[in-house]
C-alpha cells in the first residue's frame, strides 16, 4: 500500500458553513492537526485552500482544506498533486458520508463518487485512485432533504457520536502511517459501535 503524503478534508469555506455536516472533512483535518503542536493552517493560494505542513516521523505531511467550495474540490486536489508531485493514491480524502450512520467511519480505496459532488469533482480532475475516509453523518431519509441536511449543523443527539468518530479516526491515522492500510482499516472498522 502506498504511503499517505497528504490529507484533504472536504468542506465549504467561511463561517456560514463551519458547523455544517458537509464540513466534517474540515473537522477531521482540524482534529488531526492537534497532534502537531505549533502547526496551523494558513492560506495557500496556489493550492486553492488552507494548508498545514507538518513532520510525521521525519516525513513531510500536508493537510489541506480546499476553499473552492465542495463542488469544485478537484481544483485543489489537482493543484496539490501538481505542486508536490503527489500521485492520487498518496492522498487521503476525508468526507461526509450519508450512507453511514452518524459516528460510523469506513476507509476505502478508490471507487465512485456515490452522488457526492466533492468526490465527483476530484475524480474528474485526478481520477478515482485516491484513498477515502468516509465519515458517517447519517441520511435525512429522503433525497429531497439531503441538501438542507448537509448544510445544517448536526442534530444535538448525533454530535457525541460524531465527536467520538473524529477522535477515533485521528488516533487511527497513526496506525495507518505505522502499520499500513489493512491493519488501520481493520482497527478503525472494529471501533464502530
Amino acid at each position: 500500500m502506498t504511503q499517505i503524503k497528504a490529507i484533504v478534508g472536504l468542506g465549504n469555506p467561511g463561517d456560514k458553513y463551519a458547523k455544517t455536516l458537509h464540513n466534517i472533512g474540515f473537522w477531521y483535518a482540524d482534529e488531526l492537526l492537534r497532534a502537531y503542536p505549533g502547526a496551523s493552517f494558513a492560506k495557500e493560494k496556489k493550492l486553492h485552500g488552507e494548508q498545514a505542513v507538518v513532520s510525521h516521523n521525519g516525513e513531510r505531511l500536508i493537510l489541506l482544506k480546499p476553499d473552492t467550495f465542495m463542488n469544485n474540490s478537484g481544483q485543489a486536489v489537482v493543484a496539490l498533486c501538481q505542486f508536490y508531485k503527489f500521485k492520487p493514491e498518496e492522498i487521503l480524502v476525508a468526507h461526509d458520508e450519508l450512507d453511514l450512520p452518524p459516528g460510523t467511519v469506513k476507509m476505502k480505496q478508490g471507487g465512485g463518487h456515490g452522488g457526492h459532488n466533492g468526490l465527483r469533482s476530484i475524480i474528474q480532475h485526478v481520477g478515482a485512485n485516491f484513498q477515502r475516509l468516509r465519515l458517517g453523518i447519517g441520511h435525512p431519509g429522503h433525497k429531497d432533504r439531503v441538501l438542507g441536511y448537509v448544510l445544517n449543523p448536526a442534530r444535538k443527539e448525533d454530535q457525541p457520536a460524531l465527536d467520538d468518530m473524529l477522535y477515533r479516526s485521528a488516533k487511527n491515522f497513526e496506525v495507518l502511517m505505522q502499520q499500513g492500510w489493512n491493519i488501520a482499516q481493520q482497527q478503525l472498522h472494529s471501533s464502530n459501535s
